[in-house]
């Protein structure tokens, strides 16, 4: 190899047109490897002779081969290094980087990890944004930086910055684990930002994925499915058609205790399922659910209330308390005016004498909103359409997916 001064001249001089990246990156290859590593801990002084936008590819090769050894981390760990690595990956070029993706999602993985052991993922939220969108060839592609960095908001609780690419529609999945920590992680930040409903669509694709084997992701994923299920609808749907055989064999008898939970719910019987989750604390907290299972045991309340508004037509405030077991009136009124405000049940409450009306949902379904929102939900199946077709080309209909 020749030395790192000539590298790095070579790298300011052909980082330009397509034809001399060409050419740097095969002096870069040439270089890499136990040749480059023998120099890397003298490698960070020469990154202040490169700049990471217009020098993308060779500053990438210098910091990777630094990065890669644990002697630098430890030397440099929480310093300047982890500034340098977030404002390359914040300023680096897109189609310099995707020249050598591996060497890309190293760095990106040593920043996640640096920021964890200093225990402070959000330093690590802007620049590894950056990076998913830097490597990304187009926001329908899933990559190995998803999770990585829906990993680093759930550690931060900043859920609102995973919606930043929770929102995308995703076509393009190269590897299984990669959709399988996307669905788990994204899900929990919308089980954060108590958006159920959307956690559920993830938790059911980690779920219903095709898989030749059972993984410890679609396992933990099955529980939380359970729970969130029973939150949101007060029960769990059995396993559609498309499931793979391997999960509907073999995820009840992993998760027996959720199966269990959601059994004593069926029943109705607040007391039931307090003391079902008492008895069980230990387990849920091991899993660490036992938040969703409080919420679980706290949505017994609304479902039995939902429950009662398919029987009469009007109830005192004290019969409903005594219906759902809840102390006192004052807490049955609570309850049910929060319910009204969700838009869970249509109800009025006279404060004279404490009756509560129960009505028919007033949705006709003519209001300029719903309009809106239907015209939306069709053009949004609309612009899905050619990505359906072209996935269906594409993969014509793997072998695979229908033996899993």
């Amino acid at each position: 190899m020749e030395s790192v001064e000539a590298l790095v001249a070579h790298i300011q001089g052909l980082s330009g047109s397509a034809d001399e990246l060409a050419q740097l990156h095969g002096l870069l290859k040439q270089a890499d490897g136990d040749a480059l590593r023998a120099h890397s801990a003298g490698l960070l002084p020469f990154l202040s002779h490169l700049h990471p936008g217009a020098h993308s590819l060779g500053y990438l090769y210098l910091l990777d081969s630094f990065v890669s050894s644990s002697a630098n981390l430890r030397a440099h760990a929480g310093g300047d290094l982890l500034v340098t690595v977030a404002d390359f990956l914040t300023s680096c070029s897109a189609d310099q980087i995707r020249m050598a993706p591996d060497k890309f999602l190293n760095v990106c993985r040593v920043l996640k990890n640096e920021v964890m052991q200093l225990n402070a993922p959000i330093r690590g939220i802007a620049p590894l944004r950056a990076a998913v969108r830097k490597i990304q060839t187009s926001s329908e592609q899933l990559t190995p930086l998803h999770a990585e960095y829906l990993m680093l908001c759930l550690l931060a609780k900043q859920y609102k910055a995973g919606l930043s690419v929770l929102e995308d529609d995703i076509f393009e999945v190269d590897q299984p684990k990669d959709l399988f920590l996307y669905c788990y992680y994204g899900a929990m930040i919308y089980i954060g930002l108590k958006k159920f409903r959307k956690a559920l669509e993830l938790l059911h694709n980690a779920v219903t994925a095709p898989m030749s084997s059972l993984n410890a992701i679609t396992v933990e994923a099955y529980k939380k499915y359970v729970l969130v299920s029973l939150i949101q609808s007060g029960q769990v749907p059995s396993f559609p058609k498309y499931t793979s055989s391997t999960a509907q064999r073999n995820l009840k008898n992993h998760t027996q205790i959720y199966v269990d939970l959601s059994t004593c719910y069926g029943t109705g019987s607040y007391s039931d399922l307090e003391t079902f989750i008492q008895s069980n604390a230990e387990a849920f907290q091991t899993d660490n659910n036992f938040g969703l299972v409080k919420q679980v045991l706290s949505s017994m309340y609304k479902r039995n209330i939902q429950r009662l508004t398919q029987t009469y037509l009007t109830l005192s405030l004290e019969d409903i308390a005594s219906s759902v077991q809840l102390n006192t009136p004052k807490e049955a009124e609570m309850h049910v005016l929060r319910m009204i405000e969700d838009g869970e049940i249509h109800a009025t409450i006279n404060q004279k004498d404490g009756m509560v009306s129960f009505n028919e949902d007033p949705e006709q379904y003519k209001s300029s909103e719903m309009v809106e929102h239907i015209d939306s939900s069709i053009q949004s199946f609309h612009s899905l359409c050619p990505s359906i077709v072209s996935t269906n080309i594409t993969e014509d209909l793997k072998y695979s997916y229908w033996i899993a």
